[in-house]
């Protein structure tokens, strides 16, 4: 699946998402750093097991990616959500959030996070507990589904 936003495109898909580029947005978002060449595989390789996940790209340069873990029925796990901080603000992370949330609209979203992220994933409609502490945003789909009279 291809669909365009604010001009970019977004592919939803788990296989052939390249490591290079997994890589470069982790390094961006200081979620790694001198990462050793036997270990580079794993940036593609946790797409493997991953559920769903969606890529954001500027022609060929991939600037963004979500990826879940699901049972596909009742919870779904944000496992890891990244912009390039030169495409962040433009609606993007919003963009891959709902897209993900689409996919399971009445079950239950997690996204383990920073205290920093919680507005982020609130914006997308998660509700968080506790705004000092680094934990669990959730949107609970139960909620979802009774506003849409399906409860």
């Amino acid at each position: 699946m291809y669909q365009y936003f604010n001009g970019l495109v977004i592919r939803e898909g788990t296989e052939g998402v390249p490591a290079v580029y997994v890589e470069a947005l982790f390094e961006d978002a200081g979620w790694a750093r001198n990462t050793p060449d036997w270990q580079k595989e794993k940036f593609s390789l946790i797409f493997q097991n991953s559920t769903w996940a969606f890529t954001a790209w500027d022609g060929q340069r991939m600037i963004g990616m979500v990826r879940v873990i699901s049972d596909k029925i009742m919870a779904a796990n944000i496992m890891d959500l990244v912009v390039l901080n030169e495409y962040r603000g433009k609606g993007i992370g919003q963009k891959l959030v709902e897209l993900c949330v689409q996919k399971l609209p009445h079950g239950d979203w997690f996204a383990h996070t920073s205290a920093n992220n919680f507005p982020f994933y609130e914006k997308c409609g998660f509700e968080v507990k506790d705004i000092t502490k680094n934990g669990t945003c959730a949107y609970y789909g139960y909620i979802q589904a009774r506003k849409d009279g399906h409860r």
